[in-house]
């Protein structure tokens, strides 16, 4: 199924226009984009592949360009929402959010070393540190999904107000 065929059987209208950010899946498209986040990458000097949005994302996910790693909480998974067919591994794990000692080896038996990789968490900050660390263990192509899953705080500090999964309209589910 291609991304656009997901698109108009989950997205309202107004939603749908995230998939004019790739082509299919093949085409050099995907690339582009991840190629594009490379050199960004570069000139910000980040430690890791690089950034996407999360339109972007959602479209090498879907298309099956990319693997979606949720790196928060389970409880934030469970209580906020997630993204259905994304792949959890906890970056921090508790309400101390301890550091997962384990997190690099968990992402590399459930995503590989070698897949495009894109981790989400809340607002793109802990997927940032999560990129730098699976970066430095070997990790070539790991982004992070800018904004995150529920976006920044505004002034009356709540979020999913601007930037984010949710607010761009992107599938979610909650348990």
């Amino acid at each position: 199924m291609t991304a656009a065929t997901l698109a108009e059987r989950h997205l309202p209208a107004e939603s749908r226009a995230v998939f004019d950010v790739l082509p299919e899946s093949g085409e050099p498209g995907a690339d582009s984009v991840l190629d594009e986040a490379r050199a960004r990458a570069v000139a910000e000097s980040l430690p890791y592949a690089g950034g996407v949005t999360p339109a972007q994302a959602w479209a090498l996910f879907s298309a099956g360009d990319a693997v979606l790693v949720d790196v928060r909480t389970a409880e934030e998974r469970k209580f906020v929402g997630h993204v259905p067919g994304a792949l959890h591994v906890a970056w921090a794990t508790g309400t101390s959010m301890t550091r997962n000692p384990r997190f690099v080896k968990e992402l590399e038996t459930k995503a590989g070393k070698g897949a495009v990789v894109l981790l989400l968490c809340r607002s793109g900050k802990r997927s940032a540190l999560a990129a730098e660390a699976a970066a430095k263990a070997g990790f070539t192509n790991v982004f992070n999904v800018l904004e995150g899953f529920e976006g920044e705080l505004n002034a009356d500090q709540q979020r999913r107000n601007s930037g984010g999964w949710v607010v761009s309209g992107l599938p979610w589910q909650q348990d």
